[in-house]
């Protein structure tokens, strides 16, 4: 029976059973901030498992897409070692919200193993929780399992509850027993039973486990019993499929064969040959693919910090290996096919994103395979070294080098060294990359505002509603990060308000700018800062009098700055939807600045945007600023943000309160300050579109007055281009593409003037030619010669020499070119490269080349004179 079989026949006797077949989520848990990856089945039901959602129905079954790379289960280093660890995995899954129960539960696993599956009964062994006696009766009177093959496991950790057989989600909340379902392989693989001395052999797999929700643990660990208990359940798929096709490890089933087999041709293809079929590096390669694959659909892109940091080291890992058995080119990217061929009928958002995936991980791959050479040189010689040494650690200097320079992950290096018995000096490592991340904060920007003390009250805002604050009162004074009583006129400060209309800079739209103004003094604010969640600093300069702790003070922003902004930042939120709708649901926002002179965003997509994808954007946003729609702002509880379709981004940490914005189509949380209605944005215009990361794009577009004034100087610049060219604006390309038609064409006959000339040159040169023991050696200067005239000319020379060794100049505005030329009856005394070089190095220039003809530049003219008149020596030192 095939995988793909197996998971439709799990499906469909749960479904027969009363089950709701749910999609597998993503294996990105947006709303879930305390997981890296979906790693079980449960985890899209944990909040009706926790009872804060209620779905409408109560029994679910699923086929989970899961990743295990990282945090507290991370298979990495294992996976192509063991039959059976992943980074990536299926778990099938059967859920009960307070439905059936243990009785179910199990009759339910027992009927689909032996009736639906067809596995020998007597080849099944079961394990409970030791004070199950509940779970023991069932296996053993209902469905009649003999209580040889029941094994109870107690608590073997320390603590009470504290078994392989008890099921916490937590240090508190729902938990309970558990009970899993093993498959004896036979006495002829090497291993015991459950709960024996000898079971980490592999004789006994676990393929099922069953997890009763029966008990709440609250703080003082007390039990107590759930009104409405449930289930959960997992089932590998992988696992399952092995027993179920008769192997012994899960990279000999149909699941993974076809992906072995293009794995192998990839890696041959890219350089290896014919590697061997039964590596671990390929089974390393086929088990990542899908990893990276998986996660780049579910939109991660390749970086160096959380979610992105885990795709790039499992990519660069599956690189390595194939690195490893000979591929000197990319290949990863090219088995995205593959796994779409093989799971993209079960999971369609592989066939709908193949495109983008393939790109972003050969964008990854290109990066990596520029420096993988290099850094695999120096950490084979340190190796080296170390076994001439007998040490058995590499130090994390080295480790730091590669992971600095070259792009190697530290467990990277660690995979490496963990083939050939070595170890590495991680804590050391650590060190450096901790020092160089202080490095990096030192050398940011510095914000006056950042890291003071401050202890008193919170500042209220109320700049949403207006940009005048009269009566604040100064709560804290720093001048150059000292806490003051005042600040006087020419000083530098902060100044942190009870109440203010400032925004202080958040979400990537930049602090308001302003005055502080009271009848003896005034504070000209130049930025706004947060110095902690809820108390803001406005950082400036005292321009009269003194600004004492206490003083009452009105507060004003300045109302043109801040209006260009929040025009530039709600045009963001509408160019952000316009951007899905045009590109797809996978972009994602990855960073933005908005100020009052444009807005710049960056988002997930794998390559640039065609001109009329652009023009596309700009007709989406400006059609809803013609709509004029009214903005509208609510604070909501984030579960009631979720419930409404707002867009959340991965990664960001919500509070349990949070502000949704609604403005135009486009619905957002958002804490910035906004347009009253869209067409209070006027005008949007995008004025460049470029790459800053592999798989990351960035758009910058400009508003209102400044949209206009950008138009304006393009009119202005095309009339007078039109001008010069004698042309009306609508003519200008046509009269361009003359213009450039007449250039090409004065350049061809300007090419050909020069071939004649220096033709006639050379036939003049021939009489300069010196003889030297049978071989003809020419040096000269070829006046006006551009480098492609030096190489015809070189030609016609070394045809009508016969036998020769010759050097061709030509200086033009103050540089040297350089043409080396020798005849194939010569160059096994007498090399083009090594001519060219010794020319080169005397006119400040370097150079090399083939042995009949070699090119070379310098940028010292004086000195060539001299250089060619020792051309005639150097040859006859060779000859």
């Amino acid at each position: 029976m095939k995988s793909s079989e197996i998971r439709e026949k799990f499906l469909k006797f749960f479904e027969s059973k009363g089950h709701t077949i749910v999609a597998s989520s993503p294996v990105v848990p947006g709303d879930d901030p305390t997981l890296l990856f979906t790693n079980a089945g449960m985890n899209q039901f944990k909040d009706v498992f926790l009872g804060f959602d209620k779905r409408p129905y109560t029994r679910a079954t699923t086929s989970q897409k899961c990743i295990r790379a990282g945090g507290k289960h991370n298979d990495l280093e294992n996976v192509g070692y063991t039959a059976r660890h992943h980074t990536f995995f299926e778990m099938l899954g059967n859920f009960s919200f307070g439905d059936y129960f243990k009785q179910d539960a199990i009759t339910y696993a027992w009927e689909l193993l032996t009736d639906v599956f067809k596995l020998p009964k007597e080849k099944l062994w079961v394990t409970v929780y030791a004070d199950d006696d509940e779970a023991y009766e069932i296996w053993n009177k209902s469905v009649g399992v003999p209580a040889e093959r029941i094994v109870r496991i107690g608590d073997n950790k320390g603590a009470r509850y504290a078994s392989d057989n008890f099921w916490m989600m937590g240090d508190t909340g729902p938990c309970g027993p558990c009970t899993e379902i093993f498959y004896d392989h036979g006495p002829d693989v090497a291993g015991g039973p459950p709960g024996s001395p000898d079971e980490d052999g592999d004789r006994y797999i676990e393929i099922w486990n069953n997890v009763f929700m029966q008990f709440n643990r609250d703080e003082d660990g007390v039990m107590h019993k759930l009104p409405k208990p449930s289930v959960d359940t997992g089932m590998g798929l992988e696992r399952i499929t092995a027993v179920m096709q008769h192997v012994h490890s899960n990279y000999e089933t149909d699941t993974f064969a076809n992906l072995l087999a293009a794995a192998r041709k990839a890696v041959d293809a890219a350089g290896a040959g014919d590697c061997d079929a039964d590596s671990p590096s390929l089974k390393v390669i086929a088990d990542h693919i899908r990893a990276c694959t998986f996660t780049v659909v579910d939109g991660v892109i390749p970086s160096n910090a959380g979610r992105g940091y885990v795709l790039r080291r499992i990519a660069r890992r599956a690189i390595r290996h194939g690195y490893k058995l000979g591929a000197r080119k990319p290949f990863f990217h090219t088995l995205v096919p593959a796994l779409v061929a093989e799971m993209g009928e079960a999971y369609p958002e592989l066939r709908q994103n193949e495109k983008r995936a393939t790109e972003v991980l050969k964008q990854e791959e290109e990066a990596f395979f520029r420096t993988i050479a290099n850094g695999m040189e120096i950490l084979d010689h340190a190796l080296e070294e170390m076994q001439t040494s007998g040490a058995q650690t590499i130090d994390g200097d080295t480790a730091f080098k590669l992971h600095d320079t070259y792009g190697f992950p530290v467990d990277l290096t660690a995979d490496v060294c963990r083939e050939r018995g070595v170890t590495v000096d991680e804590a050391r490592f650590h060190v450096l990359l901790d020092e160089q991340r202080q490095r990096a904060r030192e050398a940011g920007k510095f914000k006056m505002a950042h890291g003071l003390e401050y202890s008193g009250s919170p500042t209220t805002f109320h700049g949403y509603d207006t940009l005048v604050h009269e009566g604040a009162k100064v709560t804290a004074v720093y001048v150059d990060g000292t806490p003051m009583e005042q600040a006087n006129a020419g000083d530098d400060a902060v100044i942190v308000l009870d109440n203010t209309p400032f925004y202080a800079e958040s979400g990537g739209q930049v602090g308001d700018t302003g005055e502080l103004r009271n009848a003896t003094a005034r504070f000209r604010v130049e930025d706004t800062i947060k110095i902690q969640a809820d108390v803001f600093g406005h950082h400036g300069h005292v321009a009269e009098g003194a600004i004492r702790v206490g003083d009452i003070i009105n507060a004003r922003v300045d109302a043109e700055q801040r209006a260009r902004t929040v025009r530039n930042h709600s045009a963001t939120h509408l160019m952000h939807k316009a951007l899905r709708e045009v590109l797809g649901a996978h972009v994602q926002q990855k960073g933005s600045l908005v100020n009052g002179e444009r807005t710049r965003f960056d988002f997930a997509h794998n390559g640039p945007l065609t001109a009329e994808q652009v023009r596309k954007v700009e007709a989406i946003v400006n059609a809803e600023i013609l709509a004029n729609a009214a903005t509208q702002a609510r604070v909501m509880a984030i579960d009631d943000a979720q419930k409404s379709g707002a867009m959340m981004l991965f990664g960001e940490k919500y509070g349990d309160e949070v502000r949704v914005l609604d403005i135009g189509s486009s619905r957002e949380l958002c804490g910035g300050t906004h347009v009253g209605r869209t067409g209070d944005i006027g005008l949007f215009k995008v004025v460049g579109e470029s790459g800053v990361a592999a798989g990351v794009r960035r758009i910058e577009a400009v508003t209102g007055e400044n949209a206009l004034a950008y138009l304006q100087t393009l009119e202005a610049t095309v009339n007078q281009a039109a001008g010069t060219l004698k042309a009306t604006p609508a003519e200008l390309s046509s009269r361009i593409n003359g213009v450039l038609d007449q250039v090409k064409a004065l350049e061809k006959e300007l090419a050909a003037v020069k071939g004649k000339l220096a033709s006639a040159q050379g036939d003049e040169l021939l009489a300069q030619a010196v003889e030297i023991k049978g071989v003809k050696v020419l040096a000269a200067t070829l006046e006006g010669a551009d480098a492609k005239t030096l190489r015809d000319t070189m030609d016609k020379l070394k045809d009508k020499l016969k036998s020769a060794a010759i050097v061709l100049a030509a200086v033009d505005g103050g540089k040297v070119q350089l043409a080396a030329g020798v005849t194939a009856d010569t160059t096994a005394k007498v090399k083009a490269g090594d001519l060219v070089n010794f020319v080169a190095q005397q006119v400040g220039g370097k150079g090399g080349g083939k042995p009949d003809m070699a090119m070379a530049g310098g940028t010292d003219p004086s000195g060539l004179a001299h250089a060619l008149q020792g051309v005639s020596a150097w040859v006859a030192e060779r000859l």
